[in-house]
Formats: C-alpha cells, sequence, structure tokens
C-alpha cells in the first residue's frame, strides 16, 4: 500500500527533529518537513489551511474549537510547554512593585489571544486576584508597527482591549511610560538594552517559576499539533501513528540530554540541568497525552472561557481528537 504523504510544518526542536529529519517515521506516512517559525505557520493554518500536519496556537485552536471550526483537530502533543513568570516587563516608573499592583494598569501584549497572555492572565487572576478585566489592555507589534488579532475576537463588554497607536511599538511604549507592562514572549530590546525604566516582574523568574510549578503541578502548555480533519475521516488510524511517532522523537530528544561524550545541545551542564529537571517534575516532564496533561487543560479552558476568548466552557474532551484520548505517553 502506498503511504500517505503528508507536509508537516513545526518548529525545529529536539522533540521535533527526529521526525524532520527522518530517524522517526510516522507509520504509513512519507513526511514532507516544513521547518519554519510558528506566528507564520499559525497564521497559515487559520488562514489557508496551508499542511496537512501543523503545530498550532493551543488558545486559537480552543478558539476554533468554540466556533465550531472543521478544518483541523488536534491531539495532544504539546511541542512548546514555557513558563511565563519571565514574560512579564514593567515600566519601574508606574509604581509596580508586585503582581498584585497590575490591577488598573494598561499592559500590552501583541495579541490578545496568544496562548502567553491566556496563562499569564490566569496565573494573574488564580494566583494575585488580578482578574482580566481589572486591566486595560493594548495590543500592537513588539518592536515594528502593525500585527493585530489572527482571529477576529467578540470579547465581552468587561474586558477592555484596544490597539496601540499604529506607528507605535510595545516595546517603545513601555519604555516611555506609554504602558506600564507589556507580556511578551521575548525580553523586548528596552530591557535587553539595559534601559534603567524597564524590568521584570519577577527579578529572579526561576524561583518563581519553581514556586509556582510546585504549587499547581501546572507545566503551561502553548502549542498542540493539529491535523487536516479530512485526512482522520479517510484514514482514522491516522491520529494515533502522529501522536506514536512524536512520543518516540520525544524519547530521542530525552536520551540525547542525557548524552555526555559529546553533548548535544550547545549548552554547558546540559545532561546535569537536565536531571534538575527529572528531579524536581519526574521523568517524563514534558508530558504529552491527554490523561497525563488534563489538569492544564482544563486550567486553559477556564482561562479561555474567563478572557472571553470562548464564549462557553469547553469540556476537554472535545478538544482534541477522540481516538487519541486513551494513548498514553511512554517516553522517560
Amino acid at each position: 500500500m502506498a503511504k500517505l504523504k503528508l507536509s508537516l510544518a513545526c518548529t525545529q526542536t529536539d522533540r521535533a527533529a527526529p521526525i524532520l529529519d527522518g530517524r522517526v517515521e510516522i507509520a504509513g506516512c512519507e513526511v514532507i518537513p516544513l521547518p519554519g517559525v510558528t506566528q507564520t505557520i499559525f497564521r497559515q493554518v487559520l488562514d489557508d489551511q496551508a499542511f496537512d500536519i501543523a503545530e498550532m496556537s493551543m488558545s486559537s485552536h480552543l478558539v476554533q474549537v468554540d466556533r465550531g471550526a472543521q478544518d483541523y483537530v488536534a491531539i495532544p502533543v504539546f511541542l512548546s510547554r514555557a513558563f511565563r513568570h519571565s514574560s512579564i516587563y514593567i515600566n519601574t516608573n508606574s509604581g509596580i512593585e508586585r503582581p498584585e499592583d497590575l490591577s488598573g494598569k494598561t499592559i500590552g501584549v501583541q495579541q490578545f489571544q496568544q496562548t502567553i497572555g491566556l496563562w499569564v492572565r490566569g496565573i494573574l487572576g488564580d494566583e494575585h486576584g488580578v482578574p482580566a478585566k481589572d486591566v486595560e489592555w493594548k495590543n500592537g507589534g513588539l518592536e515594528a508597527p502593525g500585527g493585530g488579532e489572527r482571529l477576529k475576537l467578540d470579547l465581552p463588554e468587561d474586558i477592555n482591549l484596544s490597539p496601540i497607536p499604529a506607528d507605535q511599538t510595545l516595546n517603545g511604549m513601555l519604555a516611555e511610560g506609554g504602558l506600564d507592562a507589556i507580556i511578551a514572549t521575548k525580553p523586548p530590546s528596552s530591557y535587553a538594552q539595559g534601559k534603567p525604566n524597564v524590568a521584570r516582574l519577577f527579578p529572579d523568574y526561576v524561583s518563581a517559576e519553581m514556586a509556582y510549578y510546585q504549587r499547581t503541578g501546572a507545566f503551561p502548555i502553548m502549542h498542540c499539533v493539529v491535523i487536516r480533519r479530512s485526512l482522520i475521516e479517510q484514514h482514522p488510524w491516522l491520529a494515533a501513528e502522529v501522536f506514536n511517532a512524536f512520543v518516540r522523537a520525544k524519547q530521542i530528544a530525552y536520551d540525547e540530554l542525557k548524552q555526555v561524550n559529546i553533548l548535544r545541545l550547545t549548552l554547558p551542564w546540559v545532561a546535569e540541568r537536565a536531571a534538575d529537571a527529572r528531579s524536581m517534575m519526574g521523568g517524563n516532564f514534558w508530558k504529552y497525552g491527554f490523561s497525563e496533561s488534563k489538569a492544564e487543560i482544563e486550567m486553559m479552558l477556564r482561562y479561555a472561557h474567563s478572557d472571553g476568548l470562548t464564549g462557553r466552557l469547553l469540556n476537554a474532551e472535545d478538544v482534541f481528537h477522540p481516538s487519541t484520548l486513551p494513548l498514553k505517553d511512554t517516553s522517560n
């Protein structure tokens, strides 16, 4: 039987590379690897349905599920996870000394629907008593003017979101005091350049993130994997085989972290840092699978509904293809 020829678009990470470079095969498939930048991939999936299999923003996927979009279906493979206390930057002249001080402030985000914002808003609400409705939100480009939401949003009236001026940037407005804080996936240039009035809300963010994990058990999910729905309808075995291939690929990434004869990552003491993560988070610290991550998924669903990204509180089981719900992540 001829193999399915399927395009795969995702970031070139250690956990995806074994599929992109052919070391791990998806059973019954020939993969056309298309490594790329996630923000571009997301837009191509949402606007053009451009790929057969793709990495996808988890929050945008939730919006699509809520709206009944049928082009793609997700599987519980989480190619991106990240703690996000490190992602909040403040103007030190805004009187912000602790997270609770963000209430009533103006905070910039590149897109309100980004998963990073969903998690930060959830953490601020759950942990610090600052719900999204108590903040004035501004969206726009981080370092260049422009941007805008990937999907048109229909937010409730108590969520105050508006764009920054068309010729401004989040970075510039933060440095100049036009914004009290921003949420960013990477340090804004004003912070990287050492501007004295730009700082992290959590200076010792690693300790804050570790404490958060120990309290909640949550390692925030950022991206999932989606597959063209028509392909799964034609080939019911496909979702499980894609899941299993990504589990095998992640096992290779885990194994390479332990190699000390020649370091596979350009980082001293990588094996020791990986051992630290295993000690705190367990052997399979980057979990795939529905049951293994259901608590975090349900947190995201609650945050998405609270923010107005979804009009209803979704059921976790409705977010992923049913054939993948019982599958287990056997990597360690």
